[in-house]
């Protein structure tokens, strides 16, 4: 069975293509719950309502969590609040960016 901890393991493999870090690093997913069916709720933002890769990454993030060994269903909710910004980064990559 997945947990939040291997899932979110498994989507720091999902990447900003236009930052070319991946998503958990850069702050975009909030939440992670799996029911005991296996079913997994990715709550996430993106870096801007305008991000013109937000369906490309969505769906990776949706591809990667079906994938998973266990895992009966994926749905992936994009959330506007909290907004994003730079300081929900790791600090290791916010500093690696001159943040």
């Amino acid at each position: 069975m997945q947990t939040e901890e291997t899932i979110r393991k498994a989507l720091r493999g999902v990447k900003d293509p236009e930052l070319n870090l991946n998503i958990i690093d850069i702050g975009l997913v909030y939440e992670v719950d799996v029911s005991e069916e296996g079913a997994v709720h990715v709550r996430m933002t993106l870096t801007s309502p305008g991000c013109p890769a937000g369906a490309e990454i969505v769906g990776d993030v949706k591809r990667t969590v079906e994938d998973l060994e266990g895992v009966t269903s994926a749905e992936v909710e994009i959330v506007w609040e909290p907004y994003w910004t730079p300081e929900r980064m790791d600090p290791r990559v916010r500093a690696f960016l001159g943040g």
